[in-house]
C-alpha cells in the first residue's frame, strides 16, 4: 500500500514537471514569435533578409533565453531561502542583495553624469554585480560566524533600508535626464543584459546547475539545523554554499535584468501549495515555472504597449503583488 502510494506520488511529480516543462518551451517560442519585426522561429531553417536575421539572432533569441536564464534563478533562490531562513514568504531580495546592486548602479550612473563620463553598455551590469558581490561577502561573514538564519534576515532588511535612503537621496538631487536612467534601471528590464555576450552567463549555469541538485540536502535542512544535524548533515559546512550560490543567482538577475519582485516570491510559494515541499521536486518545478512566468512576463511587456515596451518590474510586480497579498490573506488570517 505504501510502495503504490510513494508511487503515484512519484508520478504526479513527473506529471507537473512535463507539464511545466511543456508550458515553457511554448512560451519560449510564443517569445520568439512576437514583435515589431515579422520574423519568428521560421529564421532557424528558411531565408530571411539581413535584418530579420539580426533581429531574430542578436535581439530576440538572446532575450528569450535570458528571461528564462533570469526567471529560473529567481525562483530558485527563493526556493532555497524559504527553507534556509525557514520562511516561507522570503525570497531573493529580502536579504539585501538586489538591493546593494541597485544602489551600485545607480551610484555608477551618479558618478558619470557628474563627471560627464559617457559609459559603455556593460558598465551598470558590471556595477550592479559588483555591489552585490560586497553583499555577498558580508553575508558568507555572517554565516560562517553561525549566527542563523534570523540574522541573515535581519541583515538583509537593514541592507535594504540604508540602500533606499541612498537612493532616496540620490533620486532627489537628480536632474531630469539621470532621473529617467535611475527609475528605468531600478524599475527593471531585460534590454541590460541582452547585448552582453553568453559568457556571462556560463558562471549563473553552473551555479544554478548545483543548487537545483540540493533537494536531498535542503528536505533535511527543511527539518530544522539539530534534526538536520542528528541525520548527518553538516549545516555549517552546507549554509555557506547555498548562501554563496543565493547571493551569485541573484546578482546575476540583477545585473542582467535589474531588480525584479516577487518572481522569487510567489513562484515557490504557489508550487508548494499546488504540489507539496518535497524540495527534489520544487527546486527543478521552480526552475521551470520561474523561467515560464518571466518569458510571459516579458512578452507582455513588449505587446502589450504600441509603442515602446513596458518595464518588465512593473509587469511582474503588478501580476505579483495580488498574490502576494492572497498568500498573506491565507496564510495569517486563515482564508
Amino acid at each position: 500500500m505504501l510502495i503504490t502510494l510513494f508511487l503515484q506520488q512519484q508520478r504526479k511529480y513527473h506529471y507537473w514537471l512535463a507539464g511545466l516543462g511543456i508550458a515553457l518551451l511554448a512560451s519560449m517560442l510564443l517569445s520568439l514569435q512576437l514583435g515589431a519585426v515579422g520574423v519568428g522561429i521560421e529564421a532557424l531553417w528558411q531565408p530571411v533578409s539581413a535584418l530579420e536575421e539580426q533581429v531574430f539572432w542578436q535581439l530576440r533569441l538572446p532575450r528569450t533565453l535570458l528571461a528564462v536564464l533570469v526567471g529560473a534563478s529567481l525562483a530558485l533562490c527563493g526556493a532555497v531561502l524559504q527553507v534556509l531562513l525557514h520562511n516561507p514568504l522570503a525570497e531573493p531580495g529580502l536579504i539585501g542583495i538586489s538591493s546593494g546592486a541597485s544602489l551600485a548602479a545607480v551610484l555608477t550612473l551618479s558618478l558619470s553624469v557628474s563627471l560627464g563620463i559617457t559609459l559603455p553598455y556593460w558598465s551598470l551590469s558590471l556595477a550592479a554585480f559588483v555591489g552585490a558581490l560586497v553583499i555577498t561577502l558580508l553575508l558568507l561573514s555572517l554565516s560562517r560566524r553561525r549566527l542563523g538564519s534570523g540574522a541573515l534576515l535581519l541583515f538583509g532588511v537593514a541592507v535594504g533600508i540604508l540602500a533606499n535612503a541612498v537612493l532616496t537621496w540620490l533620486l532627489y538631487m537628480a536632474d531630469d535626464a539621470s532621473l529617467r536612467s535611475f527609475l528605468f534601471w531600478m524599475m527593471g528590464s531585460l534590454g541590460h543584459g541582452q547585448p552582453l555576450s553568453f559568457v556571462w552567463w556560463l558562471p549563473a549555469i553552473v551555479t544554478l546547475v548545483w543548487l537545483m541538485r540540493q533537494g536531498r540536502a535542503l528536505d533535511i535542512l527543511a527539518l530544522g539545523d539539530s534534526q538536520a544535524q542528528l541525520l548527518g548533515l553538516n549545516v555549517h559546512k552546507l549554509q555557506p554554499r547555498l548562501v554563496l550560490a543565493v547571493c551569485l543567482l541573484t546578482a546575476f538577475s540583477v545585473a542582467m535584468a535589474g531588480p525584479i519582485g516577487f518572481v522569487g516570491l510567489v513562484v515557490p510559494h504557489l508550487l508548494r501549495l499546488l504540489v507539496g515541499g518535497k524540495q527534489r521536486f520544487l527546486l527543478p518545478a521552480s526552475v521551470l515555472a520561474g523561467g515560464l512566468v518571466l518569458t510571459l512576463a516579458d512578452v507582455a511587456a513588449r505587446t502589450l504597449l504600441s509603442v515602446g515596451e513596458m518595464p518588465i518590474g512593473a509587469v511582474t510586480a503588478t501580476l505579483g503583488a495580488p498574490v502576494f497579498i492572497w498568500l498573506l490573506v491565507r496564510r495569517y488570517a486563515g482564508a
